[in-house]
């Protein structure tokens, strides 16, 4: 009964946290790319390795690793009030990140689900 609770509670906070205002927004390879498309004030930042980004980013992106000292002093030089879109390599780097910057205060922030990996497998293209 009390595991059954707690694992209520938990999704409950869960949906409330994901719809809530200032949550980051997931968004597929496609709605990801129509996003950089439309909007040419959004700020595209790549949140892995450098040796990742050297391997291969998306055109236009800034690197600012997570696993870097200073990732939330560098992060808080970008725009707040600008869109900001995120990815790493599958997802779950970027949405610590997304998380971060909505709690540092972005207005906007969209999240690659899959990261780099689910771009590259619907044939988008990277730069090398």
């Amino acid at each position: 009964m009390r595991i059954t609770l707690l694992l209520l509670f938990a999704l409950s906070v869960s949906a409330c946290r994901q719809a809530g205002a200032g949550a980051a927004k997931v968004l597929n390879a496609n709605a990801f790319e129509k996003v950089l498309a439309e909007d040419r004030s959004a700020q595209l930042v790549d949140v892995r390795t450098a040796a990742e980004f050297a391997n291969s980013h998306l055109n236009g992106a800034k690197l600012i690793s997570i696993n870097e000292a200073g990732f939330a002093e560098k992060i808080g030089q970008l725009d707040k009030n600008r869109p900001a879109l995120v990815y790493c390599a599958s997802g779950s780097r970027s949405a610590a990140a997304a998380d971060q910057m909505t709690k540092m205060g972005f207005k906007t922030v969209y999240d690659l689900e899959g990261g780099i990996n689910a771009w590259r497998a619907t044939g988008k293209q990277v730069v090398r």
